[in-house]
């Protein structure tokens, strides 16, 4: 890849080197977080493939479903945990270093055969993207120098463009390896991948800001002691608890991931409480929060229906759609390469458009590119409806389906996502530093825990009626933001 690697004179921190006129620590980061998404997403493209498979896990939809759905929650929820792990014991870097570790060995376990293995290395996976996701974007926010540096938000997008660049190399490689040759050596390859982005991380750590080396409020050792001390508590009633039900015959999957959903639910809302209620923080940041809340509540939406792009309409294309074009039959997780290559050729162009607008003085507000986005994925799921009624019959639709729901979703992504990376970091209360972003990254727990429970419930989440309620309450939602988009704007202060 051409890195566009020149001198500049203006002293930026970690380097006085550019990246596409950013810091050089930037393509560190952006080739680090480019191998860790090639193993994320070709698992993410493989998973529900897998477990749907009669050579994998041999589930049905609703249960595979479910279990994606929950795998994709506990990345995300753990991500709080991470940015704790950051500000209190180890920092950024060194966090960082542990994660890529630990999802090594969650993938090298996936390879392994057995239920057991299975199970396991999903676990090790998710904790190993929980301690690597809220920290790796806040050593981007690192790079810059405060909220108002106006190359922040660039910076941000180029970021995703590395994450995109693995997300769609991996199902190309790791999908047809996984699908054509053995679900197995997929997984294997997941974990060369992360391998290859420790590797980088390790070799370009000087470019990165001090500031990532240190730990904002270390952990007092009475306080961790007491912490260590509640969470084996907590391992032993659990241990206990699920040691009983095995005995005694009762245990399904549904004790495993319907507590865990609730879980997803109810921790998001305790934790944006018990920052409200930190008398420690000033006015100014207590608006903010409350401005914050709405930036939430939307994301939570958006990232329901979003994520199911790899589950719901992944195995609508598995089953319904036609995968050759032009002769040529290719597997069923490429589609998964559709969002990110669209995300490489359109985010630069977004990226460019925000900056001309804004040198106008017209560059849409956070709220409205929010509200914008559960509009536009709202519509995708309204286009989902018409192949969904084609193919009820039993016919086969044409692939053209698939990519025109994704390349809505990539356009809605754009307005939500990076955007809202940029705004977690700008109005993040100092106290909390790295657990910011770990809460932005509870809204996708949010989101997949409601999905999750819908498919446990018995949803069926192909049908026509559930597609179209969910498309219209993210359109509902959308609208409902830009009405209030004043009253927020008003909130967030002096950030836009």
């Amino acid at each position: 890849m051409a890195s566009s690697l020149t001198k500049d004179s203006a002293s930026t921190p970690g380097s006085e080197k550019t990246f596409f006129g950013h810091p050089r620590g930037l393509a560190t980061l952006f080739m680090t977080e480019m191998w860790e998404r090639f193993s994320f997403y070709g698992m993410k493209a493989l998973l529900p493939l897998y477990l749907v498979a009669p050579g994998g896990m041999d589930m049905d939809a609703a249960s595979a479903t479910a279990i994606f759905s929950i795998y994709m929650a506990m990345v995300y929820l753990l991500a709080m945990p991470g940015g704790w792990f950051a500000d209190r014991l180890w920092g950024p870097r060194k966090t960082i270093t542990i994660a890529a570790l630990v999802i090594m060995a969650g993938h090298v376990t996936l390879a392994l055969p057995g239920q057991g293995m299975f199970y396991l290395g999903l676990v090790l996976v998710a904790i190993g993207s929980g301690l690597l996701k809220a920290n790796i974007s806040t050593m981007v926010g690192h790079l810059y120098d405060g909220p108002d540096d106006p190359r922040r938000d660039g910076g941000f997008t180029l970021f995703y463009i590395g994450i995109n660049m693995g997300a769609f190399v991996a199902p190309l490689a790791i999908g047809t390896v996984g699908e054509k040759v053995n679900w197995h050596l997929g997984f294997a390859l997941a974990a060369f991948g992360m391998g290859l982005g420790l590797i980088q991380f390790l070799l370009g750590g000087r470019h990165l800001s001090e500031r990532s080396s240190v730990v904002p409020k270390p952990v007092e050792k009475p306080e961790l002691m007491g912490l260590l001390r509640k969470a084996m508590l907590w391992v032993i009633a659990a241990v206990v608890f699920y040691g009983v039900t095995i005995a005694t015959d009762v245990y399904t999957l549904n004790w495993a991931t319907v507590p865990i959903a609730i879980a997803g639910l109810v921790i998001p809302i305790w934790v944006l409480a018990r920052i409200k209620r930190d008398k420690e923080l000033d006015q100014v940041e207590q608006s903010k929060m409350t401005a914050y809340i709405w930036f939430f509540v939307a994301a939570a939406v958006f990232w329901m229906i979003y994520d199911q792009g790899a589950s719901t309409v992944a195995l609508f294309g598995k089953n319904s759609t036609d995968t050759s074009i032009l002769g040529f039959d290719f597997p069923v997780s490429w589609y998964q390469s559709v969002n990110p290559v669209l995300i490489m050729a359109l985010a630069p162009l977004v990226a460019f458009m925000w900056l001309a607008l804004n040198r106008r003085g017209k560059e849409p507000s956070t709220v409205v590119k929010f509200a914008s986005g559960l509009v536009l994925i709202g519509a995708s799921f309204f286009v989902f409806l018409i192949p969904l009624t084609m193919a009820a019959d039993g016919e086969k639709v044409g692939a053209y389906w698939m990519v025109a729901i994704y390349f809505i979703h990539t356009i809605g992504e754009l307005c939500v996502s990076p955007v809202g990376l940029s705004v977690t970091t700008k109005m993040a209360p100092e106290k909390y530093a790295s657990q910011m972003l770990g809460v932005w990254f509870l809204a996708v727990t949010a989101g997949d825990c409601t999905t999750s429970l819908l498919s446990t419930a018995g949803v069926d989440l192909n049908k026509t009626g559930v597609v179209g309620m969910e498309a219209t309450l993210a359109v509902i939602a959308g609208l409902a933001v830009y009405m209030y988009r004043k009253k927020v704007k008003a909130l967030m202060g002096d950030v836009n």
